[in-house]
């Protein structure tokens, strides 16, 4: 597992406060369930924030992000997800088909 230290992020942010709300908004995404653009290994949302940070895949733009564009975003990953679910129950329960004896 790499290491991220706040100077590996402030090279990409203006200072610590932005550097903060940043990776708060991007964590809480994370937590939320958006993918990672990071490998996940076995960290908390803030790690992998930090380390998108730090390897240049989030930026401070992510501040400037309309809230409803986000919510819209995680409205549709919830019904693909309840999509696949459900076709996930379906199968599950689905009787098998007949097949005629030779």
């Amino acid at each position: 597992m790499a290491r991220v230290t706040v100077e590996d992020c402030l090279d990409k942010v203006d200072n610590r406060f932005q550097l903060v709300l940043v990776a708060t908004k991007r964590a809480r995404q994370l937590a939320k369930g958006a993918e990672p653009f990071v490998e996940w290994e076995n960290d908390k949302p803030t790690v992998v924030a930090l380390r998108e940070i730090a390897e240049d895949y989030i930026t401070p733009a992510i501040l400037d992000e309309k809230p409803e564009d986000t919510e819209a975003a995680e409205v549709e990953m919830g019904e693909a997800l309840t999509a696949v679910d459900e076709q996930g129950e379906a199968m599950a329960t689905a009787k098998p088909t007949d097949t005629p004896e030779a």
